[in-house]
């Protein structure tokens, strides 16, 4: 069961975020056949990481929470803030390394699943943020290929009309 995986960074925790760089894929490459999807969201200049995105397929909540939590950047401190999310995937397709991309997000309170929107093509992965049962979804999560100012509204008619959506830069992570 895929969960999306963020850890928000500490202000301040770029030099220590590169000292374990190695550190942190060497744990990732622990779960290579089970990322979905992995890399760093970055300031709107590019300049800075703020956090580290990974879709992992794991078998329950307890799982996803540990993998959160043994990871190297949390485990020193370099995150304030992680999270685990059950994910229902709706999209995946190749995400092309180098070309812009934005992370899009939106939270909202419990409601009933609905998964047969069309997604805009732009949108390279998508998906609903639900419960563990799977029956409501609390929110989304997706990469678009458009600079931030312009991803939200390719991930706008799967939220819904009043959801507000964040988007920030987004890159594909890993080795490369």
């Amino acid at each position: 069961m895929p969960f999306y995986v963020y850890g928000r960074d500490k202000p301040g925790a770029g030099a220590g975020l590169m000292k374990l760089t190695e550190a942190h894929w060497s744990y990732m490459d622990q779960f290579a056949d089970r990322l979905l999807l992995r890399g760093p969201t970055l300031s709107d200049d590019g300049a800075e990481h703020t956090g580290s995105v990974h879709v992992v397929d794991l078998d329950d909540r307890d799982s996803a929470e540990r993998f959160a939590t043994e990871e190297p950047f949390w485990m020193a401190g370099l995150y304030r803030q992680v999270t685990a999310t059950r994910l229902v995937v709706l999209q995946h397709r190749e995400i092309v390394r180098g070309a812009p991309h934005a992370l899009v997000t939106g939270e909202w309170a419990p409601r009933p699943r609905e998964d047969g929107r069309e997604l805009d093509d732009r949108v390279r992965f998508a998906g609903l943020l639900v419960d563990d049962d799977q029956a409501r979804t609390t929110g989304i999560v997706a990469v678009v290929r458009a600079v931030p100012c312009e991803a939200a509204s390719a991930v706008q008619p799967l939220a819904g009309t009043g959801v507000a959506l964040t988007a920030q830069r987004w890159e594909l992570g890993g080795r490369r």
